[in-house]
């Protein structure tokens, strides 16, 4: 445990609060040994996987999927540049399919609001006889192929 980091140490040196480390650790993203005082102790090569965690929260990635990811690395070792690739190729398409969505929004966000709920009489989007009910609950046509499967 010679060299291993508190949690403060960890906080400090990793930008996140304490509160969260705590939370990642509960959800299993990271892990620490404890002192015979019942004290966290974790291994330098944390900081590298709370690195991998906000990349991935930052790029939108739930924490579920980052957790999945990161169960597929050595925990004797930090993760390596090369470790980083393959989870944020892995990750792309989830983050292409949010940017799609983010655009469609943007584009019809003064048209309508995507679901066919809003009566605007000049609405790019409509929804007769609520086509889009047929797709369940939310706004479909935000996302940019479900209007094509209505047609």
């Amino acid at each position: 445990m010679a060299g291993d980091l508190t949690i403060g140490e960890l906080a400090e040196r990793s930008g996140v609060a304490p509160s969260a480390l705590r939370f990642y650790e509960e959800r299993g993203l990271i892990s620490a040994d404890r002192t015979s005082g019942n004290q966290r102790r974790y291994p330098r090569r944390t900081l590298r996987r709370v690195a991998l965690v906000q990349a991935g929260r930052a790029a939108g990635i739930p924490l579920e999927r980052i957790r999945a990811a990161l169960d597929t690395l050595p925990t004797e070792r930090p993760p390596t540049r090369r470790d980083w690739e393959r989870l944020s190729r892995a990750w792309r398409e989830d983050i292409d399919e949010r940017i799609a969505t983010l655009e469609a929004v943007r584009d019809r966000l003064t048209t309508c609001i995507g679901c066919g709920c809003l009566s605007i009489d000049r609405c790019s989007l409509l929804n007769p006889d609520d086509e889009a009910a047929a797709f369940g609950a939310g706004a479909h046509y935000l996302r940019r192929d479900s209007r094509r499967a209505v047609a």
